[in-house]
């Protein structure tokens, strides 16, 4: 097992839950696991061109996505290849993106209602 696994063992599991919540905690990584959600391994070299980003920064947040256990990676001569590492992480981010709208749509309700409040006492000046 690995440090961090064996130390996952022995905290309890909402620690364990917010430890895997930082791995997703930047949209660089959401943005990521989301292209990788489509399904089969992406090559870096892909993954730098869909995301726009510098070798360095997408290194960096491939980096917590693999501590995190999130994806995998896979070298096939001199290219590497990363995949969800479970397929669990899309249905996490499907269920986000619901949870997303259900919020965006009771925040356009609460805004219509109160736009159509009447107007409160005017201030005296």
């Amino acid at each position: 097992m690995m440090p961090d696994t064996l130390s996952a063992a022995h905290r309890p599991l909402y620690e364990v839950k917010a430890n895997l919540f930082k791995g997703l905690a930047h949209p660089v990584r959401i943005r990521t696991l989301e292209r990788l959600s489509d399904g089969g391994d992406v090559s870096v070299a892909d993954l730098l061109a869909d995301l726009g980003l510098e070798a360095s920064h997408l290194s960096q947040h491939l980096s917590v996505l693999r501590r995190h256990h999130l994806v995998v990676a896979e070298r096939r001569g001199s290219q590497v290849f990363y995949r969800l590492a479970h397929p669990q992480v899309a249905e996490l981010l499907q269920v986000a993106r619901a949870l997303l709208g259900e919020v965006l749509r009771d925040t356009q309700r609460q805004l219509e209602s109160a736009q159509t409040l009447p107007a409160g006492p005017r201030a005296i000046r």
